[in-house]
């Protein structure tokens, strides 16, 4: 893709106002060193050294979004509790709007805990519930969802991590909220619980979400996508079942495929220069991929540029974001 392309693609989708709606949750991040063996047990001792807090889940698809200058607003239900009290401030701190974050007594706030060491990580804490809300806060939510729902937003991102926020209430009617106002709609669905996944503009499945959506056991992958039988069977069949506009398969270091309607798969090979961590590199990408095609990118151009951006972060620890700047450099890089 041509820089100048890119620029102003860019320009444009970086002027328009996205709401985030889902799942989000606050990741906590443990640094130490290890230099010794516990007496105790035979287990590493981390020596502590510092901790830091990160807006995840969809959170860090927001984070994504204003970390690139654009207006954006999340959804969502989240705790009473301290670790809710800490992610709001961290949303607050990225400049998220969060007149939509709903706090309720009968929920706790999802904290990922993750120890690392010699920048490994050496286990991951989960303290969360996976219990879906109930018919009335899925209610509130919508409410609140409606009221900001303006003519100025672009476009919606569905954030669903399996945590309870995204009930089929509640996907049912934004497809419908959705396609009634030609808003574009985004959705990383996880296969956790079975969902109506129909009405969607935009999913982006990695490789195991995938198999997992249409129940079929995940079987090695060729290096070449396009010459993977299984793999392209299993994408035509989700794309007959749930009938997206299109999907981007993510399949890490083997690149992505964008899947259309009556169109065959394009390969999009990896542009990550150097692996550090892949965390959060699924929420770049479907930031990044909406955003593009807010600013007039064909889908083409859109899968080019998230596949950029996916690729900047997984060079940076933890669940990062990168700047414009750093995103043209990539292109720029390949052009």
């Amino acid at each position: 893709m041509a820089l100048d392309r890119a620029q102003s693609i860019l320009r444009e989708g970086v002027s328009q106002r996205v709401l985030v709606v889902g799942d989000i949750m606050l990741d906590q991040f443990v640094w130490g060193r290890v230099s010794r063996i516990s007496p105790e047990a035979p287990v590493p001792v981390l020596e502590f050294q510092e901790e830091h807090y990160m807006p995840g889940g969809g959170a860090n698809v927001a984070r994504n979004l204003t970390a690139w200058g654009i207006k954006t607003e999340i959804f969502s239900i989240i705790g009473q509790d301290s670790a809710g009290d800490q992610l709001v401030d961290q949303l607050q701190q990225w400049s998220v709007g969060c007149d939509g974050v709903l706090r309720s007594t009968h929920r706790m706030t999802g904290l990922k805990t993750r120890f690392v060491a010699q920048r490994q990580q050496m286990v991951r804490v989960d303290r969360e519930q996976k219990e879906p809300i109930s018919c009335e806060e899925t209610h509130d939510l919508l409410e609140r969802i409606e009221q900001h729902l303006t003519p100025e937003v672009s476009s919606v991102i569905l954030c669903d991590y399996g945590k309870g926020v995204v009930t089929q209430p509640l996907l049912d009617r934004m497809t419908t909220l959705c396609r009634d106002r030609g808003i574009w709609l985004s959705m990383d669905p996880k296969p956790v619980k079975p969902l109506n996944l129909k009405g969607l503009s935009l999913m982006t499945p990695n490789r195991k979400e995938l198999f997992a959506l249409t129940r079929r056991q995940e079987v090695p992958g060729a290096d070449d996508p396009l010459q993977d039988p299984v793999l392209l069977e299993v994408i035509g069949q989700l794309m007959n079942e749930a009938s997206p506009a299109m999907m981007l398969v993510t399949l890490g270091e083997r690149g992505m495929l964008l899947c259309q309607r009556d169109c065959k798969p394009f390969h999009v090979p990896t542009m990550a220069r150097e692996v550090y961590d892949v965390s959060g590199a699924g929420d770049t990408a479907i930031a990044a991929f909406t955003v593009a095609v807010a600013g007039g990118a064909s889908p083409v151009e859109a899968a080019i540029l998230a596949n950029h951006a996916a690729g900047v972060v997984v060079g940076k620890s933890g669940t990062a974001i990168h700047t414009i700047d750093e995103w043209l450099e990539s292109v720029g890089g390949h052009d």
